[in-house]
Protein backbone atom coordinates (compact mmCIF):
# COMPACT_ATOMS: atom_id res chain seq x y z
CA UNK A 1 0.00 0.00 0.00
CA UNK A 2 1.16 3.48 -1.01
CA UNK A 3 2.44 6.17 2.13
CA UNK A 4 -0.20 9.41 2.16
CA UNK A 5 1.84 12.80 2.77
CA UNK A 6 -0.31 15.63 3.68
CA UNK A 7 0.07 16.65 0.41
CA UNK A 8 -1.04 13.85 -1.22
CA UNK A 9 -4.37 14.41 -1.59
CA UNK A 10 -6.38 18.00 -0.95
CA UNK A 11 -9.66 18.57 0.21
CA UNK A 12 -12.48 20.27 -2.42
CA UNK A 13 -14.00 23.63 -1.89
CA UNK A 14 -17.63 22.87 0.10
CA UNK A 15 -20.75 23.39 -2.62
CA UNK A 16 -23.16 22.69 -0.28
CA UNK A 17 -25.49 25.66 0.04
CA UNK A 18 -27.29 26.92 3.28
CA UNK A 19 -30.37 28.23 2.39
CA UNK A 20 -33.12 29.00 4.90
CA UNK A 21 -36.47 26.37 4.74
CA UNK A 22 -39.30 27.32 3.19
CA UNK A 23 -42.06 25.95 5.03
CA UNK A 24 -45.51 25.13 3.90
CA UNK A 25 -48.78 26.61 4.32
CA UNK A 26 -51.00 25.14 6.51
CA UNK A 27 -54.03 25.87 3.86
CA UNK A 28 -54.04 25.65 -0.14
CA UNK A 29 -53.68 28.91 -1.30
CA UNK A 30 -54.65 30.15 -4.33
CA UNK A 31 -52.12 30.84 -7.15
CA UNK A 32 -51.77 30.95 -10.97
CA UNK A 33 -50.70 28.10 -13.04
CA UNK A 34 -47.03 27.13 -13.58
CA UNK A 35 -45.50 26.76 -16.72
CA UNK A 36 -44.20 23.53 -17.40
CA UNK A 37 -40.90 23.27 -18.36
CA UNK A 38 -39.54 20.29 -20.41
CA UNK A 39 -35.86 19.00 -18.57
CA UNK A 40 -33.09 20.20 -21.33
CA UNK A 41 -28.69 20.91 -21.18
CA UNK A 42 -29.63 24.02 -19.53
CA UNK A 43 -31.84 23.52 -17.38
CA UNK A 44 -31.81 20.08 -15.94
CA UNK A 45 -34.31 20.16 -13.61
CA UNK A 46 -37.11 21.49 -15.96
CA UNK A 47 -37.63 24.65 -13.93
CA UNK A 48 -40.36 26.54 -14.77
CA UNK A 49 -39.60 30.41 -15.43
CA UNK A 50 -42.61 31.39 -12.73
CA UNK A 51 -43.11 29.35 -9.95
CA UNK A 52 -44.73 30.07 -6.80
CA UNK A 53 -43.59 29.56 -3.26
CA UNK A 54 -45.47 27.66 -0.30
CA UNK A 55 -44.34 30.16 2.50
CA UNK A 56 -41.49 32.88 2.87
CA UNK A 57 -38.24 32.14 1.97
CA UNK A 58 -36.14 35.19 3.63
CA UNK A 59 -32.27 34.83 1.79
CA UNK A 60 -31.10 37.58 4.54
CA UNK A 61 -31.42 34.77 7.14
CA UNK A 62 -29.20 32.41 7.53
CA UNK A 63 -29.47 29.25 10.46
CA UNK A 64 -26.11 28.68 12.21
CA UNK A 65 -26.45 25.13 13.55
CA UNK A 66 -26.81 22.03 11.33
CA UNK A 67 -27.43 18.55 12.15
CA UNK A 68 -25.38 15.98 9.54
CA UNK A 69 -26.58 12.31 9.61
CA UNK A 70 -27.56 12.63 13.59
CA UNK A 71 -24.51 14.81 14.38
CA UNK A 72 -24.65 18.26 15.92
CA UNK A 73 -22.81 21.10 14.94
CA UNK A 74 -23.45 23.94 17.26
CA UNK A 75 -22.82 27.96 17.04
CA UNK A 76 -19.95 27.24 19.71
CA UNK A 77 -18.56 25.24 17.18
CA UNK A 78 -18.88 28.00 13.97
CA UNK A 79 -17.56 30.82 16.19
CA UNK A 80 -14.81 29.00 17.90
CA UNK A 81 -13.68 28.34 14.46
CA UNK A 82 -14.04 31.46 12.79
CA UNK A 83 -11.91 32.67 15.57
CA UNK A 84 -9.24 30.40 13.79
CA UNK A 85 -9.67 32.11 10.90
CA UNK A 86 -9.89 35.65 11.82
CA UNK A 87 -7.08 36.12 14.26
CA UNK A 88 -4.62 37.23 12.38
CA UNK A 89 -6.86 39.82 11.06
CA UNK A 90 -5.24 43.05 11.86
CA UNK A 91 -8.71 45.44 10.74
CA UNK A 92 -12.20 44.77 12.04
CA UNK A 93 -14.38 42.55 9.70
CA UNK A 94 -17.42 44.29 8.67
CA UNK A 95 -20.56 42.53 10.15
CA UNK A 96 -21.40 41.24 6.19
CA UNK A 97 -18.36 40.05 5.88
CA UNK A 98 -18.28 38.35 9.45
CA UNK A 99 -21.38 36.49 8.25
CA UNK A 100 -20.51 35.13 5.35
CA UNK A 101 -17.63 33.75 6.87
CA UNK A 102 -19.79 31.77 9.16
CA UNK A 103 -21.47 30.66 6.54
CA UNK A 104 -18.45 29.35 4.46
CA UNK A 105 -17.09 28.07 8.15
CA UNK A 106 -20.73 25.79 8.78
CA UNK A 107 -20.43 24.74 5.41
CA UNK A 108 -16.85 23.46 5.96
CA UNK A 109 -17.65 22.02 9.20
CA UNK A 110 -20.00 19.87 7.39
CA UNK A 111 -17.77 18.62 4.95
CA UNK A 112 -15.58 17.72 8.30
CA UNK A 113 -18.19 16.32 9.42
CA UNK A 114 -18.97 13.97 6.22
CA UNK A 115 -15.40 13.21 6.35
CA UNK A 116 -15.02 11.97 10.01
CA UNK A 117 -17.79 9.54 9.66
CA UNK A 118 -17.17 8.48 5.56
CA UNK A 119 -13.96 7.10 7.76
CA UNK A 120 -15.40 5.93 11.00
CA UNK A 121 -17.51 3.64 8.58
CA UNK A 122 -14.67 2.10 7.06
CA UNK A 123 -13.54 1.68 10.50
CA UNK A 124 -10.29 4.26 9.74
CA UNK A 125 -11.32 6.90 11.46
CA UNK A 126 -8.69 9.21 13.20
CA UNK A 127 -7.03 7.94 16.33
CA UNK A 128 -6.57 9.62 19.85
CA UNK A 129 -2.78 9.15 19.23
CA UNK A 130 -2.94 10.43 15.82
CA UNK A 131 -4.48 13.49 16.63
CA UNK A 132 -2.15 14.51 19.77
CA UNK A 133 0.78 13.70 17.65
CA UNK A 134 -0.49 16.34 15.20
CA UNK A 135 -1.66 18.96 17.92
CA UNK A 136 1.93 18.33 19.69
CA UNK A 137 3.83 19.02 16.57
CA UNK A 138 2.28 22.59 16.19
CA UNK A 139 2.79 23.12 19.17
CA UNK A 140 6.63 22.76 18.85
CA UNK A 141 6.43 24.56 15.87
CA UNK A 142 4.89 28.02 16.81
CA UNK A 143 5.29 27.84 20.74
CA UNK A 144 8.42 25.65 21.34
CA UNK A 145 7.03 22.46 22.15
CA UNK A 146 4.23 23.69 24.98
CA UNK A 147 1.28 22.65 24.01
CA UNK A 148 -0.03 24.36 27.49
CA UNK A 149 0.83 27.66 25.72
CA UNK A 150 -1.02 27.10 22.53
CA UNK A 151 -3.89 26.40 24.58
CA UNK A 152 -3.93 29.59 26.29
CA UNK A 153 -3.35 31.41 23.05
CA UNK A 154 -6.67 29.61 21.46
CA UNK A 155 -8.53 30.16 24.27
CA UNK A 156 -7.35 33.95 24.05
CA UNK A 157 -8.65 34.18 20.36
CA UNK A 158 -12.26 32.76 21.58
CA UNK A 159 -11.12 29.54 20.23
CA UNK A 160 -10.41 26.41 21.86
CA UNK A 161 -7.89 23.17 21.63
CA UNK A 162 -11.23 21.03 21.17
CA UNK A 163 -12.41 23.07 17.83
CA UNK A 164 -8.63 22.20 16.06
CA UNK A 165 -8.16 18.83 17.09
CA UNK A 166 -11.51 18.55 15.61
CA UNK A 167 -10.25 19.92 12.28
CA UNK A 168 -7.14 17.64 13.10
CA UNK A 169 -9.68 15.09 13.36
CA UNK A 170 -11.06 15.60 9.98
CA UNK A 171 -7.87 16.26 8.01
CA UNK A 172 -6.32 12.73 9.41
CA UNK A 173 -9.95 10.73 9.22
CA UNK A 174 -9.66 11.61 5.30
CA UNK A 175 -5.91 10.62 4.95
CA UNK A 176 -6.66 7.27 6.18
CA UNK A 177 -10.03 7.04 4.27
CA UNK A 178 -7.81 8.02 1.24
CA UNK A 179 -5.21 5.34 1.78
CA UNK A 180 -8.08 2.54 2.19
CA UNK A 181 -10.53 3.82 -1.10
CA UNK A 182 -8.33 6.12 -3.58
CA UNK A 183 -4.63 5.80 -3.15
CA UNK A 184 -4.79 2.18 -4.38
CA UNK A 185 -6.24 2.65 -7.38
CA UNK A 186 -4.18 5.47 -8.84
CA UNK A 187 -1.46 4.60 -11.51
CA UNK A 188 0.99 5.78 -13.28
CA UNK A 189 2.71 5.16 -16.32
CA UNK A 190 6.60 5.00 -16.79
CA UNK A 191 5.76 6.82 -19.86
CA UNK A 192 4.00 9.59 -18.51
CA UNK A 193 6.53 10.27 -16.04
CA UNK A 194 9.45 10.72 -19.16
CA UNK A 195 6.86 12.74 -21.02
CA UNK A 196 6.97 15.10 -17.81
CA UNK A 197 10.60 15.03 -16.99
CA UNK A 198 11.30 15.57 -21.28
CA UNK A 199 9.38 18.95 -21.29
CA UNK A 200 11.04 20.20 -18.02
CA UNK A 201 14.36 19.59 -19.88
CA UNK A 202 12.75 21.90 -22.72
CA UNK A 203 11.88 24.43 -20.92
CA UNK A 204 15.34 24.90 -18.57
CA UNK A 205 16.03 28.17 -18.14
CA UNK A 206 12.19 29.29 -17.92
CA UNK A 207 10.66 31.27 -15.40
CA UNK A 208 8.24 29.68 -13.20
CA UNK A 209 6.30 30.74 -10.25
CA UNK A 210 4.85 29.77 -7.01
CA UNK A 211 0.79 30.91 -6.76
CA UNK A 212 -1.27 30.49 -3.59
CA UNK A 213 -5.23 30.96 -5.41
CA UNK A 214 -8.78 31.69 -4.11
CA UNK A 215 -11.02 29.91 -6.54
CA UNK A 216 -14.74 31.10 -6.85
CA UNK A 217 -17.00 29.33 -9.37
CA UNK A 218 -19.07 31.09 -10.65
CA UNK A 219 -22.18 31.08 -13.58
CA UNK A 220 -24.50 33.40 -15.81
CA UNK A 221 -26.86 33.84 -13.82
CA UNK A 222 -24.42 34.76 -10.24
CA UNK A 223 -21.42 36.61 -11.40
CA UNK A 224 -22.15 39.74 -9.96
CA UNK A 225 -22.58 38.00 -6.16
CA UNK A 226 -19.57 35.78 -6.78
CA UNK A 227 -17.60 39.11 -8.12
CA UNK A 228 -19.11 41.09 -4.69
CA UNK A 229 -17.54 38.09 -2.54
CA UNK A 230 -14.09 37.58 -3.97
CA UNK A 231 -13.83 41.40 -3.90
CA UNK A 232 -14.79 41.38 0.09
CA UNK A 233 -12.28 38.84 0.67
CA UNK A 234 -9.25 41.12 -1.85
CA UNK A 235 -10.03 44.10 0.69
CA UNK A 236 -9.84 41.34 3.93
CA UNK A 237 -6.62 40.09 2.72
CA UNK A 238 -4.99 44.00 1.54
CA UNK A 239 -6.32 44.60 5.30
CA UNK A 240 -3.91 41.47 6.97
CA UNK A 241 -6.13 38.97 6.59
CA UNK A 242 -4.35 35.44 6.55
CA UNK A 243 -4.10 34.14 2.81
CA UNK A 244 -3.69 30.63 3.87
CA UNK A 245 -6.77 31.18 6.57
CA UNK A 246 -8.72 32.39 3.82
CA UNK A 247 -7.80 30.51 1.10
CA UNK A 248 -8.47 27.30 3.14
CA UNK A 249 -11.90 28.47 3.85
CA UNK A 250 -13.08 29.92 0.43
CA UNK A 251 -11.20 28.73 -2.38
CA UNK A 252 -13.55 26.11 -3.97
CA UNK A 253 -10.47 24.77 -5.39
CA UNK A 254 -8.82 21.19 -4.65
CA UNK A 255 -5.83 23.44 -3.05
CA UNK A 256 -7.74 24.63 -0.79
CA UNK A 257 -6.69 22.29 1.88
CA UNK A 258 -2.93 23.02 1.68
CA UNK A 259 -3.97 27.05 1.95
CA UNK A 260 -4.62 27.42 -1.59
CA UNK A 261 -0.86 26.49 -2.96
CA UNK A 262 -0.53 25.72 -6.22
CA UNK A 263 3.01 24.54 -6.35
CA UNK A 264 5.31 25.72 -8.92
CA UNK A 265 3.79 26.68 -12.40
CA UNK A 266 4.85 28.16 -15.76
CA UNK A 267 3.04 30.71 -17.44
CA UNK A 268 1.88 28.17 -20.54
CA UNK A 269 0.30 25.74 -17.60
CA UNK A 270 -2.16 28.99 -16.00
CA UNK A 271 -5.07 30.25 -17.98
CA UNK A 272 -4.24 33.32 -20.02
CA UNK A 273 -5.44 35.85 -17.50
CA UNK A 274 -3.77 34.86 -14.65
CA UNK A 275 -0.51 34.38 -16.45
CA UNK A 276 -1.03 37.85 -17.94
CA UNK A 277 -1.35 39.05 -14.40
CA UNK A 278 1.40 36.85 -12.95
CA UNK A 279 4.04 38.30 -14.94
CA UNK A 280 4.08 41.55 -13.85
CA UNK A 281 3.69 40.73 -9.93
CA UNK A 282 6.64 41.16 -7.39
CA UNK A 283 6.89 38.29 -5.10
CA UNK A 284 4.43 38.74 -2.08
CA UNK A 285 2.34 40.39 -3.69
CA UNK A 286 -1.29 40.33 -4.61
CA UNK A 287 -3.78 40.32 -7.38
CA UNK A 288 -7.40 40.00 -7.85
CA UNK A 289 -10.18 39.13 -8.57
CA UNK A 290 -9.51 37.96 -12.09
CA UNK A 291 -12.08 36.54 -14.07
CA UNK A 292 -10.85 33.37 -15.72
CA UNK A 293 -13.34 30.73 -17.50
CA UNK A 294 -16.21 29.36 -15.08
CA UNK A 295 -15.37 31.97 -12.19
CA UNK A 296 -12.88 34.12 -10.34
CA UNK A 297 -9.40 33.93 -8.76
CA UNK A 298 -7.38 35.77 -6.45
CA UNK A 299 -3.49 35.11 -6.23
CA UNK A 300 -0.42 35.85 -4.12
CA UNK A 301 2.99 35.16 -5.50
CA UNK A 302 4.58 33.47 -3.09
CA UNK A 303 8.12 33.41 -5.23
CA UNK A 304 9.40 33.50 -8.19
CA UNK A 305 12.66 31.08 -9.97
CA UNK A 306 13.72 29.48 -12.95
CA UNK A 307 13.03 25.74 -14.03
CA UNK A 308 15.96 23.76 -13.65
CA UNK A 309 17.87 26.74 -12.29
CA UNK A 310 19.16 27.25 -9.33
CA UNK A 311 16.29 28.96 -6.32
CA UNK A 312 17.72 32.27 -5.52
CA UNK A 313 16.11 31.54 -2.28
CA UNK A 314 18.02 28.62 -1.25
CA UNK A 315 20.88 30.98 -1.18
CA UNK A 316 22.43 31.35 2.29
CA UNK A 317 23.41 34.90 2.84
CA UNK A 318 25.24 36.83 5.31
CA UNK A 319 23.89 40.15 6.84
CA UNK A 320 24.36 42.90 9.25
CA UNK A 321 21.46 44.39 11.07
CA UNK A 322 22.19 47.83 11.90
CA UNK A 323 19.28 49.31 14.30
CA UNK A 324 18.40 52.50 16.23
CA UNK A 325 16.03 52.78 19.57
CA UNK A 326 14.36 55.48 20.74
CA UNK A 327 14.03 56.76 24.74
CA UNK A 328 10.89 56.89 26.51
CA UNK A 329 8.83 60.20 25.71
CA UNK A 330 10.49 60.85 22.36
CA UNK A 331 8.12 62.97 19.91
CA UNK A 332 7.95 62.54 16.56
CA UNK A 333 10.01 65.34 15.20
CA UNK A 334 12.80 64.14 17.22
CA UNK A 335 12.11 60.49 16.42
CA UNK A 336 12.35 61.65 13.04
CA UNK A 337 15.52 63.73 12.65
CA UNK A 338 17.15 60.42 14.21
CA UNK A 339 15.88 58.42 11.33
CA UNK A 340 16.91 61.17 8.49
CA UNK A 341 20.70 61.12 10.52
CA UNK A 342 20.69 57.46 10.49
CA UNK A 343 19.94 56.95 6.90
CA UNK A 344 22.64 59.74 6.31
CA UNK A 345 24.98 57.26 7.51
CA UNK A 346 23.86 54.00 5.99
CA UNK A 347 23.99 55.96 2.77
CA UNK A 348 28.06 57.25 3.63
CA UNK A 349 29.03 53.80 4.57
CA UNK A 350 31.13 52.08 1.69
CA UNK A 351 30.34 48.46 2.80
CA UNK A 352 30.04 46.29 5.50
CA UNK A 353 33.62 46.73 7.09
CA UNK A 354 32.69 50.54 7.28
CA UNK A 355 29.45 49.70 9.93
CA UNK A 356 31.01 48.37 12.90
CA UNK A 357 32.55 51.60 14.00
CA UNK A 358 30.38 54.39 12.26
CA UNK A 359 27.60 52.48 13.86
CA UNK A 360 28.97 52.70 17.45
CA UNK A 361 29.37 56.91 16.64
CA UNK A 362 25.52 57.50 16.31
CA UNK A 363 24.64 54.66 19.31
CA UNK A 364 23.79 52.36 16.48
CA UNK A 365 23.68 48.49 17.34
CA UNK A 366 24.87 46.41 14.84
CA UNK A 367 24.52 42.08 14.54
CA UNK A 368 25.97 39.73 12.24
CA UNK A 369 24.45 36.78 11.07
CA UNK A 370 26.31 34.90 7.97
CA UNK A 371 24.04 32.38 7.84
CA UNK A 372 20.67 33.05 6.93
CA UNK A 373 19.12 30.96 4.13
CA UNK A 374 17.17 33.40 1.57
CA UNK A 375 14.08 31.54 2.17
CA UNK A 376 13.78 32.44 6.19
CA UNK A 377 13.48 36.59 5.51
CA UNK A 378 10.08 38.09 5.39
CA UNK A 379 8.80 37.91 2.01
CA UNK A 380 9.16 41.17 0.96
CA UNK A 381 12.61 41.90 2.85
CA UNK A 382 14.01 38.84 0.83
CA UNK A 383 12.92 40.23 -2.39
CA UNK A 384 14.48 43.55 -1.79
CA UNK A 385 17.74 41.61 -0.41
CA UNK A 386 18.12 39.31 -3.13
CA UNK A 387 18.43 42.27 -5.42
CA UNK A 388 21.16 44.00 -3.64
CA UNK A 389 24.74 44.09 -4.55
CA UNK A 390 27.15 43.08 -1.41
CA UNK A 391 27.73 46.30 0.14
CA UNK A 392 24.24 47.54 -0.10
CA UNK A 393 21.26 47.89 2.31
CA UNK A 394 17.33 47.57 2.64
CA UNK A 395 15.77 51.02 2.98
CA UNK A 396 14.96 51.70 6.87
CA UNK A 397 11.82 49.96 8.20
CA UNK A 398 10.29 49.84 11.79
CA UNK A 399 8.86 52.83 14.64
CA UNK A 400 9.32 54.27 16.93
CA UNK A 401 8.18 51.21 19.12
CA UNK A 402 10.46 48.48 18.07
CA UNK A 403 13.07 50.91 16.38
CA UNK A 404 14.38 51.20 13.12
CA UNK A 405 16.82 49.10 11.42
CA UNK A 406 18.02 48.44 7.76
CA UNK A 407 19.56 44.95 6.57
CA UNK A 408 23.18 45.06 4.94
CA UNK A 409 24.24 42.07 2.93
CA UNK A 410 27.82 41.45 3.47
CA UNK A 411 27.95 38.29 1.34
CA UNK A 412 25.78 35.74 -0.88
CA UNK A 413 26.26 31.85 -1.59
CA UNK A 414 24.04 30.42 -4.37
CA UNK A 415 23.05 27.32 -4.92
CA UNK A 416 24.28 24.70 -7.44
CA UNK A 417 21.69 24.04 -10.49
CA UNK A 418 19.05 22.44 -9.39
CA UNK A 419 18.94 19.97 -11.86
CA UNK A 420 15.88 17.82 -12.62
CA UNK A 421 13.49 16.26 -9.99
CA UNK A 422 13.70 12.82 -9.73
CA UNK A 423 11.37 9.98 -11.27
CA UNK A 424 10.20 9.41 -8.46
CA UNK A 425 9.14 13.21 -7.13
CA UNK A 426 7.57 13.37 -10.58
CA UNK A 427 5.74 9.97 -10.11
CA UNK A 428 4.35 11.38 -6.98
CA UNK A 429 3.73 15.07 -8.41
CA UNK A 430 0.89 12.98 -10.86
CA UNK A 431 -0.54 10.88 -8.26
CA UNK A 432 -1.28 13.37 -6.40
CA UNK A 433 -3.12 15.22 -8.90
CA UNK A 434 -5.09 12.12 -9.74
CA UNK A 435 -6.23 11.37 -6.12
CA UNK A 436 -7.25 15.10 -5.69
CA UNK A 437 -9.90 14.60 -8.46
CA UNK A 438 -11.06 11.44 -6.93
CA UNK A 439 -10.88 12.99 -3.51
CA UNK A 440 -13.05 15.75 -4.97
CA UNK A 441 -15.32 13.48 -6.66
CA UNK A 442 -15.78 10.92 -2.92
CA UNK A 443 -16.17 14.00 -1.03
CA UNK A 444 -19.16 15.31 -3.96
CA UNK A 445 -20.97 11.80 -3.33
CA UNK A 446 -20.76 11.85 0.34
CA UNK A 447 -22.55 15.29 0.49
CA UNK A 448 -25.19 13.91 -2.17
CA UNK A 449 -25.64 11.08 0.65
CA UNK A 450 -26.00 13.08 3.34
CA UNK A 451 -28.99 13.64 5.57
CA UNK A 452 -28.69 17.45 6.43
CA UNK A 453 -31.08 19.55 8.56
CA UNK A 454 -30.42 22.92 9.00
CA UNK A 455 -32.14 24.58 12.84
Amino acid sequence: MKLLTKAMFARTGTALAVAGMIGLALAPVAAPAQTVAVPTADNPFGLPEDITLFGRADPDRRTVTAMVNGFVITGTDIDQRVALVTASSEAPIPPEEMLRLRVQVLRNLIDETLKIQAARAEEVEAKREEVEQTYQQLAAQNFGGDPKKMDDYLASIGSSATSLKRQIEGEVAWENLMRRKVIPFVNVSAEEVNDVLQRMKDAKGTDEYRLGEIYLPATTENRAAVLQNAQKIMEQLQQGGSFVAYARQYSQASSAVVGGDLGWLRLGQLPAQLAAAVRTMQAGQLQGPIEIPGGFSIIYLINKRQVLMPDPSESILSLKQISISFAPGVTQEQAEARVVEFGKFIESARGCGDIDAGAKAIGAEVVTNDQIKAANLPEQLRAIILNLQIGQATPPFGGIQEGVRVLMLCGRDDPADAGAPTFAAVMEQIEEERVNKRAQSYLRDLRNDAYIEYN
